[in-house]
């Protein structure tokens, strides 16, 4: 048997008229006229054989059964909106806005294994992602702090150490065969977390006198200067793990720094739980997991 339901229409007018108890605030929610606000609530009150509102000059008032009917409503609408909006965001991609390095050395490589690759939508970030969900167009951020912010979940993704990474071709160019060898080619430094004097500490040169080189904004501009044979950079072995085995870039010496935190993933508190979310940021962490590259006081870490 078909459903006997009312016309849309008025049930909005109804339902909007009910909660402000004004036929004018109504309209203007609806972006009606009163006219056609009163209209639709008279065609309701015919279908339903019922008055709905007690009127007395411009106050209105709900009856009993209106008062009844329209908190159902209310339930239903809102129930109606969330299913609606659940339904939207299922069709369309799901929106992350990452880094350079991490959207094109780890992120991009791995996305054939997940499920749902072909609903993404990647967008890199030219300085560090913006975490304004208001005005980014993102779902999900990937960024390289894991500071706490308000109105955000914010997850430790990937810890990693740092060790110098050359070309094949320069290194042979260059006969570079040990730390000491570094401080007579040319350097890429990073504009933040910069960890050269770390390193060369470690190697047991601490204090060495460091050559002179660019400065980048960021660890994938500097890798990219190195597979040009242009350079020495100091790599996250997290993110460069692919290019070596590509054999487009070379492990130098068997020193690194201590490991770090270095990507996180941030979503906003109110989305937290839909499930693409859980299901990418799930995705995420059994990938950095399978790999050792999680923060180990979160590798058990439950949803």
């Amino acid at each position: 048997m078909g459903r006997k339901l009312p016309p849309f229409a008025a049930v909005r007018a109804f339902e909007a008229t009910a909660r402000h108890l004004s036929v004018k605030s109504a309209a203007d929610e609806l972006c009606l006229t009163p006219s056609a606000v009163s209209h639709q609530i008279k065609t309701l009150e015919g279908f339903l054989d019922t008055r709905l509102f007690e009127r007395s000059g411009n106050r209105i008032a709900l009856t009993l059964t209106g008062e009844t009917y329209a908190g159902k409503l209310t339930h239903l609408l809102d129930s109606m909106s969330q299913e609606t909006e659940t339904a939207r965001a299922a069709a369309r991609p799901l929106r992350v806005l990452s880094t350079p390095g991490f959207a094109a050395r780890w992120l991009v490589p791995r996305l054939p294994r997940l499920k749902f690759a072909r609903d993404l939508r990647l967008r890199v970030s030219n300085g560090a992602p913006s975490l304004d969900f208001g005005l980014n167009d993102a779902d999900v951020v990937i960024q390289w702090s894991d500071a706490p912010t308000p109105g955000l979940l914010v997850e430790p993704l990937i810890a990693s150490s740092r060790y110098p990474v050359i070309s094949p071709v320069l290194r042979e160019r260059l006969n570079v065969r040990r730390p000491k060898d570094l401080l007579r080619v040319t350097l890429f430094y990073d504009e933040t977390d910069d960890a050269w004097p770390e390193w060369f500490a470690a190697a047991g040169l601490a204090g060495a006198s460091l050559p002179p080189g660019p400065t980048y904004p960021n660890c994938e501009l500097s890798t990219t200067m190195v597979e040009q044979h242009q350079g020495v950079a100091l790599a996250y072995d997290a993110v460069v793990r692919g290019t070596i085995l590509s054999g487009r870039l070379q492990r130098l010496f068997d020193v690194s720094t201590l490991p770090m935190s270095i990507y996180s993933i941030a979503v906003p508190e109110r989305h937290a739980g839909d499930c693409r979310v859980t299901d990418f940021r799930r995705w995420l962490r059994a990938e950095a997991e399978a790999e050792g590259v999680r923060p180990c006081h979160l590798t058990r870490a439950a949803e």
